[in-house]
């Protein structure tokens, strides 16, 4: 059950409560409306709680060498440099 479909409870299930005045032999509408309604508030909260934000994490690594120089040193040093980036999104 999703968002919009329980939403669509609860108003369905309002609508019956509390603006509807038809009588149906061994049925009371009102009660259905309310029904309907705590249908609708439990399909909430349910969807809510599993589909609520999730953090996805992405780890970007790159690995950056130095370029040797042109011009002859006597002593070089290599260095190797590992960028990190990391991003949090909340899905």
């Amino acid at each position: 059950m999703g968002i919009g479909f329980s939403i669509f409870l609860l108003a369905v299930g309002a609508i019956l409560a509390f603006a509807v005045n038809a009588t149906v032999a061994g049925l009371d509408i009102s009660i259905v409306g309310w029904i309907l309604m705590a249908a609708g508030v439990i399909g909430l909260i349910l969807t809510m709680v599993v589909l609520a934000p999730r953090r996805r994490r992405t780890v970007t690594e790159t690995t950056v060498t130095p370029v040797a120089a042109t011009a002859p040193v006597a002593t070089t040093t290599s260095v190797t440099g590992v960028e990190r980036q990391v991003n949090e999104d909340v899905v």
